[in-house]
């Protein structure tokens, strides 16, 4: 396949990647001496409940120098919201310090506000200490037991404790805490003088360097969390049994009669099938009986819209891929817990290096249903999932702009993703469209088409589309039910999630069911001799992802404290996103499956 270069180059990136899985996100693996200065990078402060609205360190009025010194970063960090900085704090290895000043700083009544609406939006600190992460509240509310906020009395944090353990000459672990009777009342609009204060304890550790990365992952793999996983796997098993238990007793035992009683019906009209064949197939409407055997001369009927379709089916291949990849970058370890921006690199890359599986996929099937404007299918293959993408972003980073939030990507890096898109996605789209228009495949359908389409017989309300769309993504919705507020609660909330082989098992399951339930709906379809199957197979197959948004809804208004025009913007603009590349994955896999099941039975009446 002519984009089995593209793919290659994707696995040569990934085992790169996975190279570097075991090194630090800075490419760090440092050992130090006594006294020897360990970075320590102040990143972003924000609301807690809020993962998105993220503001640069120093957008707070803390200490800061003259001239703040920026970490370069790497392209999956700057997506991530990362604006590393030097902090203002001095941890140099193995040496302990006693309340020692940072500065002393008179705050003006606009900073003390500045503050108090931090205080009062919990917001939070987020540092890199050697490439450990490490966390911390800048203030507190004491409610005193009264429902009115004027009554609140606001406390900013002045003195912060970091503990370090260490192991030999690495640093293994550290946590950082407040001293909570060195506090700045901010409850009045009034200057304050400030002394900001830090302290710095030592511990010797066994934890070996290569585990400390573990803690993170820890509350992953309790027991409680586990059992609930592995419920949630036996949950889809079931789904996937009875489904497959389903389609085995039911469709085989009609199939069966169905071909009992086609052959009973030609010995005793036709002796020879292939005199059936070549006569004019309008003559099957004498037949008195009716069902999917009767409409072979419209079931391969081309579809509406076949340069749209051949688009859809070739993005939602190249998404597939993409998705395979991210599994298999998983499952060797490279997503460790917070190696910064690593999904965003391998989403970009991966997904520009595949791109030409899009274009021969969506070109090669486009030319089998004899489409003559190549070119154009490519353009909108190309456009399909991009296009909202980008109208996402930019509506997206225009909300981060006005907020001055870390969301807000640099002109630079927007540079830098154009160029991917430029001199990688889009040439190996064309390379893979201009392989799939050589390829001359033609489409393999078992029985001839006929000249004029069949009339659709009245169907009832429940045999529509919109209906049966709706049967087809509530199974495979509730096979990935339970591992959906995980995923969530790691993405919009605080939570790590780190168990992706368990991950892997539900997406197969989830490939499975949707297979399964759209060739049920499809020989349902056809047993009422409505042959425009092929748009239908597609919409029930990607179903899911309207499922999966409509869990978006419940999950923000139900599970989180997420609030404010931003989040909600990011949370509903992303996911949005999301579903609709679920939705042409899961078309995809829904589609091919169906093809293969209708290729199968109308192959079966041929050779009977």
């Amino acid at each position: 396949m002519a984009a089995s270069p593209a793919a290659a180059a994707a696995l040569l990136v990934l085992l790169a990647l996975a190279a570097a899985g075991g090194v630090a996100a800075d490419g760090s693996d440092h050992r130090y001496k006594h006294g020897e200065p360990v970075p320590l990078y102040a990143n972003k402060v924000g609301p807690f409940h809020n993962p998105s609205e993220t503001y640069r360190y120093f957008d707070l009025p803390f200490c800061s120098p003259e001239k703040v010194k920026e970490k370069s970063e790497a392209l999956g960090e700057v997506l991530n919201g990362d604006r590393l900085v030097d902090a203002p704090y001095k941890l140099d290895f193995h040496i302990d310090v006693e309340s020692k000043s940072v500065c002393s700083k008179q705050l003006t009544t606009d900073d003390v506000v500045k503050f108090r609406n931090a205080v009062a939006k919990d917001y939070y600190f987020q540092m890199y200490y050697d490439d450990l992460p490490l966390w911390g509240f800048i203030g507190k509310v004491e409610k005193g037991g009264k429902a009115d906020p004027s009554e609140w009395k606001y406390y900013l944090y002045r003195h912060i404790i970091f503990d370090i353990l260490y192991n030999n000459d690495r640093v293994i672990e550290i946590n950082v805490h407040t001293d909570q009777s060195a506090l700045v009342d901010l409850t009045e609009d009034k200057e304050t003088n400030v002394e900001f204060l830090y302290s710095v304890k030592w511990k010797e550790t066994p934890t070996p360097f290569e585990k400390r990365m573990e803690k993170y992952s820890s509350s992953s793999n309790l027991p409680h969390h586990l059992e609930v996983h592995w419920f949630s796997i036996i949950n889809s098993c079931v789904t996937v049994l009875l489904l497959t238990g389903f389609l085995a007793t039911i469709l085989m035992r009609v199939l069966k009669n169905d071909f009992v009683k086609l052959k009973k019906n030609l010995n005793a009209c036709v002796p020879d099938l292939r005199v059936l064949y070549a006569h004019d197939e309008e003559a099957a409407d004498d037949q008195e009986e009716s069902g999917w055997k009767y409409i072979h001369g419209d079931v391969f009927r081309f579809p509406k819209n076949k340069s749209l379709f051949s688009a859809a089916l070739g993005t939602g291949t190249q998404l597939f891929a993409l998705t395979t990849f991210i599994f298999l970058l998983a499952l060797v370890g490279v997503f460790y817990p917070y190696n910064r921006g690593a999904l965003f690199t391998a989403l970009v890359v991966i997904y520009a290096l595949t791109s030409g599986i899009a274009g021969y996929i969506a070109t090669s099937f486009y030319c089998q249903l004899e489409g003559t404007n190549w070119v154009r299918n490519l353009l909108l293959t190309g456009c399909l999932f991009c296009g909202p993408l980008f109208l996402t972003f930019c509506f997206l980073n225009t909300v981060a702009i006005a907020y001055s939030a870390t969301a807000a990507l640099p002109f630079g890096t927007i540079c830098v993703i154009v160029l991917i898109w430029t001199l990688v996605t889009f040439p190996l789209l064309v390379l893979g469209g201009i392989a799939g228009k050589n390829s001359k495949s033609e489409f393999q359908a078992p029985c001839r088409t006929t000249k004029y389409p069949r009339e659709i017989p009245p169907l009832p309300w429940y045999r529509r589309t919109v209906p049966q769309m709706a049967m087809a993504g509530f199974l495979p919705f509730s096979a990935i039910y339970i591992e959906l507020y995980y995923i969530f609660a790691s993405v919009w909330g605080h939570r790590i999630y780190t168990i992706y082989s368990i991950l892997f098992i539900v997406f197969i399951i989830l490939l499975i069911v949707t297979a399964f339930i759209t060739v049920a709906l499809t020989y349902f379809q056809l047993a009422a001799e409505d042959h425009e199957w092929w748009w239908r197979s597609f919409l029930c197959g990607g179903s899911t992802g309207f499922f999966v948004y409509g869990y978006c809804l419940y999950y923000y208004y139900a599970r989180s404290d997420m609030s404010g025009f931003m989040q909600t913007s990011f949370f509903f603009g992303y996911m949005a996103c999301i579903c609709y590349a679920f939705f042409l994955m899961l078309g995809m896999v829904g589609f091919r499956a169906a093809l293969f099941f209708v290729r199968h039975i109308y192959k079966s009446i041929k050779c009977e």
